[in-house]
This record gives structure tokens, C-alpha cells and sequence, in this order.
């Protein structure tokens, strides 16, 4: 297996799918994380497959309790107060090194791992169903405790309803939906689907306005739409991040969006917008999906 891997995605769905074969997982409001166990280290590798191993050595240390020859797909998670705090997770992801120790040790993460793409035994396994995966996923975190654990998994439709009722108070944000019988979906938004508390919808970023490796607004398509629109002004740490994913993107020249030219990219990158933000032309970027 070649690194870094392009992780897999989730397409956003308004209703579980219901029907024989299905299973059900909580969707953790984190940063989705590769961990990957070697002879000799652990490496940690963002979705964009920077590597980020420096900013969770409070993961990494625990997971070298793993056998080598493991490779685990999750999200890096911070608890506070009872409930998962994103924002912890941003400021981490955006700070220093120094800062992120110092962050670190004020707020710990934990690691929730969804799948298992190499096995100490087994080698490459991304090609087998799901449910071989999850049998898997259990045996290299036999005797594994805290703060790295595997996401709860289900068949019951009714049981992942209730989650999506229930563990909105802790922070979760949502359901994922997966076909038992599928391979891991290298890089693709088709096999796996989601529904989430409806108070986000996901737009396509088309440029960026400002600098491109700290852009102020983002140039953004609606889903059903064909007009971009400016999003609000980022916030630091957003913006960072943003700068980072947009880096390579091929400019196409400048554009407008109501009184301001922006820097057209030809980027698939997805971003999560606040919904009913944008009635008065502008849209409120919460993340990088």
C-alpha cells in the first residue's frame, strides 16, 4: 500500500438508507486522521495526507501499544465538558508545535478508529467486505484501551436513528451509513453515506479571495446552484487550514461575486457552510469537509 492514501468519503444523504445490508456508525465531530503503525513509529497523516504526527503525539504515543504492519482510518477527537469540541481540534490542528503541546496537555484527544486498511496478519485488507473489516478492526485493539477505541458499528436502523437523536447532545454529528459488503472506497464519495443534524449544508469551493495561502473569503457553489457566492470572512485557524488545501489548486483566472473579484480554482474541495447563512450574500464557513 502506497502513502498517503486518498481516505475515503461520505456523501450526504436526507434519510438513513433502510433494506438489508446496511450498517450504521455515530459520525465523531473531529479531523480524520490515518494512523498508521510501522516497525519502528507511528505516523499520523491529515486527509490531505500532510503529515501531522508532531501536532497528536498524545495519540501517537499510546499507538505504538499496536502491532506493526496496522493501518487504522478514524478521527482525531477532543472531549470537554462531556461533549466533543471541534473548535479544540481546530485550534490544535492550526497552532505551533510548542502550542500544540502546550494544548495538548490541557486537552488530551482520543483517537476513534472506523477501519483497519493493513493488519499485521493479513497485510492490505481494504479490499475486503466491511464486516470482515470490522472483525478485523476488533482484533488489533484486543487489549488496546483508551484514548484509542473503535467507533461503535450496527445493523439495526432503528439503533442508529436513536444515536442520531440521543448523542447530538455529546457533540456527534451524525450517522454514516455503509454497504456490509463493500471494499473501502479509496478516494470516492459513492459507497459510504451520512445524514447529519440539518443545520449544515456542504458547497464546493471555486476560488478564494486575498492571499491563497491564507485566503480572507471563499468563492462558493450551493448545492442546486450555478452562481457563486462569497462566504463571510474566515476566521484565523480556518483560514490557515484552507490555504494549506488549496495550495495546488490550478487558478483559472479572476471572477466576480457581487463587488469583489476573487481567484477561480479548479478545486473539488468541500467545505461545510451554516445553513440559511447566506440571505444576505454571504455564507458562514464552518470547515473543511
Amino acid at each position: 500500500m502506497e502513502y498517503p492514501i486518498k481516505v475515503a468519503l461520505v456523501r450526504a444523504v436526507p434519510v438513513l438508507p433502510d433494506g438489508a445490508g446496511w450498517w450504521f456508525e455515530p459520525k465523531f465531530d473531529g479531523h480524520r486522521t490515518v494512523l498508521r503503525r510501522t516497525e519502528d513509529a507511528v505516523i499520523l497523516y491529515a486527509r490531505s495526507g500532510r503529515i501531522v504526527t508532531s501536532h497528536w503525539m498524545d495519540l501517537a504515543v499510546p499507538a505504538m501499544q499496536l502491532r506493526p504492519g496496522t493501518t487504522l482510518d478514524g478521527e482525531a477527537v477532543i472531549w470537554h465538558g462531556g461533549r466533543l469540541d471541534f473548535g479544540a481540534v481546530q485550534a490544535r490542528a492550526a497552532s505551533s508545535l510548542t502550542r500544540a503541546y502546550a494544548l495538548a496537555a490541557r486537552h488530551p484527544a482520543s483517537y476513534v478508529a472506523f477501519d483497519v486498511l493493513e493488519h499485521p496478519d493479513h497485510g492490505p485488507v481494504a479490499a475486503r467486505p466491511y464486516t470482515e473489516r470490522r472483525a478485523l478492526l476488533a482484533d488489533v485493539l484486543q487489549g488496546i484501551g483508551p484514548p484509542i477505541q473503535a467507533t461503535p458499528s450496527t445493523d439495526s436502523r432503528t439503533l442508529a436513528l436513536e444515536w442520531y437523536d440521543v448523542l447530538q447532545a455529546q457533540g456527534l454529528e451524525g450517522v454514516v451509513a455503509k454497504p456490509g459488503r463493500s471494499p473501502y472506497p479509496f478516494g470516492r464519495r459513492t459507497a459510504w453515506v451520512k445524514i447529519r443534524h440539518a443545520d449544515t449544508v456542504d458547497a464546493r469551493v471555486v476560488g478564494s479571495a486575498g492571499p491563497r495561502r491564507r485566503p480572507r473569503r471563499l468563492a462558493l457553489l450551493l448545492p442546486g446552484t450555478s452562481r457563486p457566492r462569497l462566504s463571510a470572512t474566515l476566521p484565523p485557524a480556518l483560514a490557515a487550514r484552507l490555504g494549506a488545501a488549496l495550495a495546488d489548486a490550478p487558478a483559472t483566472g479572476e471572477r466576480r461575486a457581487g463587488d469583489e473579484t476573487y481567484t477561480a480554482l479548479d478545486t473539488e474541495l468541500l467545505v461545510e457552510v451554516l445553513a440559511g447563512s447566506g440571505r444576505h450574500g454571504t455564507l458562514t464557513v464552518v470547515r473543511i469537509r
